[in-house]
């Protein structure tokens, strides 16, 4: 079943993929939207005032980063002679330790850049289809959270309806569990990036790096991959210090500070307030983010988490899928009483008691 489960999304990710986004939008916006259904608004306009909310913000951010790029453009003469001068660099370093003059460094440079020019084309088509993609997915997102919004009850009675009506507990269970859940989880990563731009950017201004805000925004974004996001981010960092820089430290400074904040994210942050929602293991977050971008690119590592979380709720409550819970679970050493049960079995053993030591009850 997962692996089918695996095929589809792969096959159907175009249509797969804005709707698991959309879903996810709808539980973040629920509490706001029921708020506003019990202020007397009617669910249509509670939608609506819930979804302008989200625009508006989204808007913003990406507002202020397209600004920041458009300052990054401006600035392109500069980083032209930036680049001059690191290239200059390059080729005495590559002259001294290879022995290569510049003369064929520059004609190993053409052929590379004839290479990449003949499959311009197709690199321009993927370009224009990952645009297309993204436009499509921005214009499908609003409409697809509204009908979700509109029609929970309906979509909720339909999850029950699917089961017999002696596993309706369970199934309101998991539903709930899972809602309290994704809510978590996006609500601490909405959290989670907010802290980890405001240190980035406060470093990389004490730093005196070029366009600290922009760096810090974008590398706490790119933070929201889990494990892959922030190794991307600071090669983009560095990539960026490099065309605005002529100094080396710069790019050292960068490092030191993405790594520092990296080590608190993964050591304080993530555990205070992304980790608490979401009890999944690292080496399944790990193979989940890698097997989530295997089949549907960035947006798949990025919906793996919550996938998992959802995953483990309902392992937890069949009773065929249990092992599967503790396996995607973050419990080493297993429950209290469990642990209990360990330390008499281990003191049974110690003093050769004859019978095994039976799992103590409730009461003891």
């Amino acid at each position: 079943m997962l692996a089918l489960i695996g095929l589809i999304i792969f096959i159907g990710q175009d249509i797969i993929v804005p709707l698991a986004f959309a879903i996810l939008l709808a539980v973040l916006l629920l509490p706001l939207n029921n708020y506003l259904e019990r202020k007397g608004i009617s669910r249509v306009f509670a939608i609506i005032l819930s979804l302008a909310l989200f625009i508006i913000i989204s808007g913003g951010v990406i507002y202020f980063l397209s600004s920041q790029i458009a300052g990054f453009m401006n600035d392109i003469p500069a980083i032209k002679k930036h680049l001059a001068e690191h290239e200059k660099t390059v080729q005495h370093w590559m002259t001294q330790q290879f022995n290569i003059t510049k003369t064929e460094q520059t004609t190993i440079i053409d052929n590379a850049a004839e290479k990449i020019k003949d499959s311009g084309s197709g690199l321009l088509g993927n370009t224009f289809l990952s645009v297309t993609q993204g436009i499509l997915l921005i214009v499908l997102l609003p409409v697809y959270c509204f009908l979700i919004l509109y029609y929970r009850s309906m979509i909720k009675r339909f999850l029950i309806a699917l089961f017999k009506s002696e596993h309706e507990p369970k199934v309101i269970e998991v539903l709930q569990e899972s809602k309290l859940i994704v809510q978590g989880y996006m609500t601490g990563l909405i959290i989670e990036m907010g802290i980890v731009a405001a240190i980035n950017a406060l470093g990389f201004f004490i730093a005196g790096i070029e366009y600290a805000v922009f760096l810090g925004v974008l590398s706490a974004i790119l933070n929201m991959i889990p494990y892959i996001g922030m190794l991307i981010a600071s090669v983009f960092c560095m990539l960026i210090t490099l065309t605005t820089s002529t100094h080396i430290s710069d790019i050292i400074w960068v490092v030191v500070i993405l790594t520092v904040v990296q080590f608190i994210d993964n050591n304080i942050i993530m555990p205070k307030v992304v980790s608490s929602k979401v009890k999944i293991n690292a080496l399944i977050t790990i193979l989940g983010v890698l097997i989530g971008g295997a089949l549907a690119g960035v947006a798949g590592m990025f919906l793996s988490i919550p996938a998992i979380a959802i995953l483990k709720v309902i392992s937890d409550r069949v009773e065929g899928l249990k092992p599967w819970g503790i396996l995607l679970g973050d419990d080493i050493t297993g429950s209290k009483k469990n642990k209990i049960y360990l330390k008499l079995e281990s003191i049974g053993h110690k003093f050769k008691t004859p019978s095994p030591v039976k799992p103590p009850t409730l009461e003891q």
